[in-house]
């Protein structure tokens, strides 16, 4: 576990700073003791630990911008948070840095079911704009695994999907306009309350700029209407390649299922270990979730024909969920497997790489190898409808340099996905954890190109310095070396 010592004491008489940050929010307002810092010293991916300087928590607009003001003025860097529940150390303070948290951000300012939007603060949690218009039929369509707990302002961040994305699309396809503080404390407004605004898509810039261009204090989403139908097929196999060769086979027949998701034995065992849904076979080698939708006649001929596709690629069996709560008990294990992991495992590091759709068998192949050779199991629970991974490999971190191993696996695993035609990054964001792997998929104009959008809008660098870019510090030659020589070994694909 990298812990790293604030050393910002020695550096900055904070004293000024923490009177203007109390003249702003109040004593309340402003978190300062070391105790109280603890807190914040990571996100979701807790293998990494920086402890903040100050942590602010603003609920306003106006807040924020007179917060960011202050960072400017006395040069000081900021990041962003949410709930905390970010998986690349994308919120990982920085050295001598303020945390600006907007949990208590936390209003939903406007429904207008009319035209079918809603208005929320960052700090909203996910599933609480689903639930404030399902009543009118209404629902919120990017449903992370983590919804129940990740807030809007860090789906936008990371631009997260969810199980619904292969049909619906993920953040940025949902998110119709944005009130942003720059990071000189202007505010700005981009986007509207319609789909298409002329000018530049400043909206969609921002989204996934995972705080490097500023902060989103108010949020445009589009809410969608509940289908008519929805139905869920659990199909399990006796083999992950089979499992595989459905996905494809689905996609290939013209049907664009609302969610489709594969599950491997250790996921499932774990699951069923912990949330007991009694519906997931303790001795299939992996299970497809397939979810159909739309108008009752579309849903029941698509439901039969993914029937027909799952057993022709040896399905052992097919499960057909029509009713609310029997839809919910299926989702309800896919949901949590993450969390069931530590049944399983006193650690797991988690991965999101993305590969075409049509190289799943090979590569899961692969994984498990890479996983025999660096002596880890690897489990699999995936957004298998769009090619997105989430290898987990499980470790004990308690054991002496196993996090450098497991981090050297991952890294294999992201190489991988860029070799079959893929991405290092499906939702879960660069952040710091997979910043030296940029050039992986970029060239040297690539990101060269992208550093001169986030000068225009950050040009101090104090929005959330040292991610999604390499650095020499962070990347060095030493570091490289290391990275290409374990990878020499994978496969060219």
């Amino acid at each position: 576990m990298l812990i790293q010592e604030p050393q910002q004491d020695t550096k900055r008489n904070w004293q000024p700073v923490i009177q203007a940050f109390e003249a702003i929010l109040g004593k309340n307002g402003v978190v300062r003791k070391r105790e109280e810092l603890l807190v914040y010293e990571c996100d979701g991916l807790t293998s990494y630990r920086n402890r903040p300087s100050v942590v602010v928590l603003p609920r306003t607009t106006e807040d924020v911008a007179a917060l960011v003001k202050v960072c400017d003025r006395y040069s000081i860097p900021f990041v962003a948070r949410g709930s905390g529940t970010g998986l690349s150390g994308g919120a990982l303070p920085t050295d001598d840095c303020v945390l600006i948290v907007t949990a208590l951000m936390k209003r939903i300012l406007d429904i207008d079911l009319e035209n079918q939007r809603v208005v929320v603060q960052p700090g909203v949690i996910n599933n609480w704009v689903t639930q404030a218009v399902s009543g009118a039929g209404f629902y919120y369509a990017p449903d992370p695994s983590s919804q129940i707990i990740c807030s809007v302002g860090g789906n936008v961040a990371e631009n997260s999907g969810g199980v619904h994305c292969l049909k619906y699309g993920v953040t940025t396809n949902h998110v119709l306009g944005l009130k942003l503080v720059l990071p000189d404390g202007s505010i700005v407004d981009v986007g509207g309350t319609v789909p298409e605004m002329p000018g530049y898509d400043l909206t969609g810039l921002f989204v996934g700029s995972e705080g490097t261009l500023g902060i989103a204090t108010e949020i445009t989403l589009k809410i969608l209407k509940t289908p008519e139908s929805v139905r869920v097929l659990l199909a399990d196999f006796t083999s992950v390649e089979a499992a595989g060769a459905t996905v494809s086979d689905i996609i290939s027949a013209g049907i664009i299922p609302g969610g489709m998701e594969m599950m491997d034995n250790f996921s499932i065992n774990a699951v069923e270990d912990v949330v007991c849904t009694n519906c997931y076979p303790r001795d299939a080698e992996a299970i497809l979730l397939v979810e159909v939708d739309g108008l009752e006649i579309e849903a029941a001929a698509n439901s039969q024909r993914v029937e027909a596709i799952c057993f022709q690629n040896g399905a052992r069996s097919v499960r057909i969920a029509t009713d609310v709560e029997e839809r919910l008990t299926l989702w309800k294990g896919r949901k949590a497997a993450f969390a069931a992991m530590g049944k399983i495992s006193p650690d797991y590091y988690v991965q999101d790489g993305v590969i075409p759709r049509t190289k799943l068998e090979y590569v899961l192949k692969t994984i498990a190898e890479l996983g025999d050779k660096h002596g880890y199991n690897v489990a699999n629970v995936f957004h298998a409808g769009d090619g997105n991974l989430h290898p987990l490999i499980l470790y004990d971190n308690a054991v002496p340099g196993a996090l450098e191993q497991v981090e050297s696996l991952g890294g294999a695993i992201l190489k991988l996905c860029v070799q079959v035609g893929g991405s290092i990054s499906g939702e879960h964001g660069i952040g710091a954890d997979k910043r030296c792997y940029m050039p992986e998929m970029f060239s040297e104009p690539d990101l060269e190109t992208m550093q001169w959008v986030r000068q225009t809008f950050n040009p101090k660098e104090l929005a959330n310095p040292g991610k999604i870019f390499p650095t020499p510090r962070t990347c060095g030659e030493g570091a490289n070396a290391s990275v290409s020589k374990q990878f020499e070994s994978v496969e060219q694909f």
